[in-house]
């Protein structure tokens, strides 16, 4: 067995090679609670671009939506700070088998939820099997993973997971295994729904806050969890609010109505608010790619000549350079630039519209007019989404622009049938690993989940399943940059850029950490003057 503790030399951890690259591996302790003053009063509002339309944590697996999940429910392992390291949370220290197929881990004791009911393996248990039967949420992320059933609860604070096949990411993964109160939803299943009417609405976590209102047109209202095995937050109350514009998300922030707000806005706007004095725009390097999903198994894009005539329509460099103000990196294949596996010499595609012509004219399926789909509430969405428009209209293929809230477009994204032609979004970081983005983005088996192109190809998928059951990050490294140099050249996606991230919050708000896993949404840290 292998052993992550919350203890171990350097050369231990070393040793320790089934967790991700950048990791502490079993974390070094608990997280730096001490930097935070705990225990104030006052209120956040946080203003966001995306609806909540349930507080279920098995239901959703998006950054637009995680802020009830971060807040209000833990999980096993969390990601803190920028670069990401994976820190224990429910979890004390686990185990993993030398075959890399069981990983144990050891519960911390004393937790409870927020009815005041203990935290124990069970709990663990059954979340997963929660995720597993209702499929949503972060369902394909585990699904090839963990057969139902395979879970088991060692004794009141051990729990066990034995895969169906060796993964190299499996633990940083456990962040998203929020668990729920298994008693409490039992109580409330309805016709064998695994709770999801009761917890839709109503909450069932251990998390710093508790919910206390929710209503879909409005956002969530959650109260401070003094019991928190971590000891209470620092802020009273957190009110996240749904606010689709985002002149209005600006203004309010201004107004001083909110005291935060998505940071992913255009440009002029993120400008506009560095120059308020009673404002911080904080700055930080992220890993959340910006690209454009392209339906590979519909006509014509099942076609590689019209994937690639679609990718050099695209306009790079006055995207980057002259809509976003050089404000973010291009980034020309599937992992982003910062992360080891992205290749550097991947060239990528560029604006060209006479390469496009001339891919264009070798496509035997017959043209029709394509669907370019935005999200409403992320207006660099619906700007890419136009200025991709440009660039068809200029290489002759006729285009129509439609824009939609995230849960609609969400929806859509896990129904071959339903999704669009070409889709502009975002891939966050949900654990800091390359699979992230590679295995997520283009495997077979992530069809009606990440793999909202719906693309497909054996040589990506052996080589994605060969890097997840290799331990060795130097060997796991060449694999994906040969994964990201394949589907560059089968167009897969129309990759465009990595992000930065620009956190806006009032000046009389302390204590902000921000990580790429979560955005800096996790609200514990904070304090209000």
């Amino acid at each position: 067995m292998t052993t992550r503790g919350m203890k171990g030399s350097a050369t231990e951890i070393s040793r320790r090679n089934l967790l991700v690259a950048g990791a502490v591996a079993g974390a070094a302790g608990l997280p730096r609670i001490a930097e935070a003053q705990r225990g104030g009063g006052g209120r956040i509002v946080f203003a966001n671009g995306s609806a909540y339309d349930t507080m279920d944590p098995h239901a959703t697996f998006d950054v637009g939506r995680v802020a009830y999940r971060l807040n209000c429910y833990d999980g096993l392992m969390r990601w803190v700070d920028n670069p990401p390291k994976l820190e224990p949370w429910l979890a004390e220290s686990y185990t993993t088998s030398e075959d890399g197929k069981t990983y144990t881990f050891k519960l911390r004791q004393g937790v409870t939820f927020h009815d005041g009911a203990p935290l124990t393996a069970e709990d663990v248990v059954y979340s997963m099997e929660r995720i597993l039967a209702v499929k949503k949420g972060a369902y394909p992320l585990f699904a090839p993973l963990v057969a139902p059933g395979s879970t088991k609860a060692l004794d009141r604070h051990t729990v066990q997971f034995n895969l169906t096949t060796p993964s190299a990411i499996f633990a940083a993964t456990t962040h998203d295994i929020y668990v729920v109160n298994s008693a409490l939803l039992k109580r409330n299943e309805r016709d064998g729904d695994w709770g999801q009417a009761f917890i839709g609405r109503n909450d069932a976590g251990s998390g710093s806050y508790i919910i206390r209102r929710f209503d879909p047109a409005r956002g969530f209202l959650a109260q401070r969890f003094d019991n928190h095995f971590l000891g209470p937050a620092g802020v009273a109350e957190i009110d996240f609010r749904y606010v689709a514009e985002v002149n209005s998300r600006v203004l309010g922030l201004i107004r001083g109505d909110f005291q935060g707000t998505d940071p992913y806005m255009p440009q002029d706007q993120i400008t506009r608010l560095q120059g308020d004095s009673n404002l911080n725009v904080m700055e930080a390097e992220s890993t959340r790619l910006f690209y454009s999903c392209i339906h590979n198994q519909r006509a014509p894009m099942n076609d590689v000549n019209f994937r690639k005539a679609l990718c050099y329509s695209f306009d790079y460099d006055g995207w980057i350079n002259n809509i976003l103000g050089g404000s973010v990196v291009r980034n020309t294949g599937v992992v982003p630039n910062p992360m080891w596996g992205a290749p550097k010499d991947l060239a990528g595609y560029t604006y060209d519209i006479d390469k496009a012509k001339w891919h264009l004219a070798r496509v035997q399926a017959p043209m029709r007019e394509i669907v370019v789909a935005g999200m409403i509430g992320y207006e660099q969405s619906i700007q890419a989404a136009s200025l991709l428009q440009n660039g068809l209209t200029r290489a002759g293929i006729q285009s129509r622009l439609l824009n939609e809230p995230w849960p609609v477009v969400s929806n859509k994204m896990r129904d071959p049938e339903q999704m669009y032609d070409l889709l502009f979004l975002w891939r966050s970081t949900y654990y800091a690993d390359p699979h992230n983005w590679a295995g997520e983005i283009l495997h077979t088996e992530r069809h009606r989940g990440g793999n909202a192109s719906y693309y497909s190809n054996p040589e990506v998928d052996r080589l994605l399943e060969e890097a997840l059951a290799t331990p060795d990050q130097a060997k796991r490294a060449p694999l994906y940059e040969q994964v990201a140099r394949i589907s560059s050249e089968d167009a897969a996606a129309i990759f465009i850029h990595n992000t930065k991230w620009y956190g806006p919050f009032r000046k009389n708000v302390s204590g902000v950490r921000f990580c790429p896993i979560g955005d800096g949404q996790e609200m514990r840290w904070l304090s209000i003057a």
